[in-house]
């Protein structure tokens, strides 16, 4: 895989980019003066990273794989070390379906009844692959969710939750905060 040195990013015209940041050469970005970028964050092949006003806002030690995409008006942020799996979808806007309105972003806007919400995925939340995760879901810190999920409103800590939608099935163990102390220590 190849990644964007670091001159190339700067050229990608990110709001802001940290340290061991490896953005695959073969990811697609759009309005990048509304993405923010922590450090030691990989995002690999054929993924959408498609910020909207609100920004998109990745936090450090994240890993987004392939064909993912994050897309929609409203914020989304991933906070520290969560991890989006293959296939992941993360939407802040989403189409009326109900017939009610007209749908796609080629009709204007007063004939569409566009939802838009923020998304929020807290510290250590990981997302199974093929999951979707729709306008206005909270991931709170610790999270699991199992692939081929859909999340449509708040996962509480540390709880273990699949299906759709999506719910709780299990406890996650808390063994990763101790981790994250130990690695955060060893970089002093």
């Amino acid at each position: 895989m190849a990644y964007f040195s670091e001159e190339e990013l700067y050229t990608l015209g990110l709001k802001s980019f940290g340290e061991n940041v490896k953005i695959s050469t073969r990811a697609s970005i759009y309005g990048a003066d509304k993405i923010v970028v922590g450090n030691h964050v990989r995002i690999d092949d054929f993924c959408v990273i498609s910020a909207g006003e609100k920004g998109i806002f990745i936090g450090s030690n994240i890993h987004i794989a392939v064909y993912t995409s994050l897309i929609g008006r409203e914020k989304i942020e991933l906070s520290d070390f969560s991890n989006l799996s293959s296939k992941v979808s993360i939407y802040s806007s989403n189409d009326d379906y109900s017939g009610e309105w007209m749908t796609n972003p080629t009709v204007p806007s007063e004939y569409t009844g566009v939802h838009h919400a923020p998304v929020s995925l807290g510290c250590h939340v990981i997302v199974g692959s093929g999951t979707v995760i729709l306008p206005g879901a909270v991931l709170e810190e610790g999270v699991a969710v199992g692939a081929l999920s859909l999340v449509k409103g708040r996962c509480c800590e540390f709880g273990i939750y699949s299906g759709v939608p999506a719910k709780r099935i299990s406890e996650r163990k808390k063994n990763l905060l101790d981790l994250e102390s130990q690695l955060v220590a060893s970089l002093r």
